[in-house]
């Protein structure tokens, strides 16, 4: 699945502008892919929330939920920006997306928004869990010039904390 996801740009369509071998840039790269399906479906769940929160008599819930899904859209686009620094287009694709990512599009019946940062929070742990579980993948090579540990540990630190703001949310709720 990876492999259709992405596609090698020839060296005449893009400087190359980090030190790794091409085996490594396509391992980061797939593990890249991975994560931006991981975000886009997050930031879907999450601007289903906003769009259909029925407790939106208290302002801060949908501002909340606005905040969130406004993070979630900056660190799609540093991910995808990533991988097209790796030298590799990826797919924007909704189907592809959705059979990537390790998330699930869940339909429930209730729109409180208890329910919604319940299983928002499932998912900023499941992403969390899956960069540090995943973490060697995106690590194949030691001093090897490239930012990515920083990249990575930088989302990480990004869903610990939006995590973090979710069960505050939901002690409150």
């Amino acid at each position: 699945m990876i492999t259709y996801l992405l596609n090698n740009i020839s060296a005449d369509q893009m400087e190359k502008t980090i030190n790794l071998s091409e085996n490594n840039k396509q391992s980061i790269a797939n593990n890249l892919a991975i994560l931006l399906a991981d975000e886009y479906v997050l930031y879907t769940k999450t601007r289903n929330a906003y769009w259909n929160v029925k407790d939106t008599a208290v302002y801060d819930i949908p501002v909340f939920f606005e905040i969130q899904f406004a993070q979630l859209d900056d660190i799609i686009d540093r991910v995808a920006k990533r991988i097209r620094e790796l030298g590799y287009y990826t797919a924007a694709s909704l189907k592809i997306f959705s059979q990537t990512s390790h998330l699930y599009e869940t339909i429930c019946g209730t729109t409180d928004s208890h329910s919604f940062m319940q299983g928002l929070l499932f998912d900023h742990e499941s992403i969390i869990r899956y960069l540090k579980t995943n973490n060697q993948l995106f690590l194949n090579e030691q001093n090897n010039g490239d930012d990515i540990e920083d990249f990575i540990s930088q989302i990480m630190l990004e869903h610990e904390k939006m995590a973090w703001f979710l069960r505050t949310h939901i002690k409150q709720v």
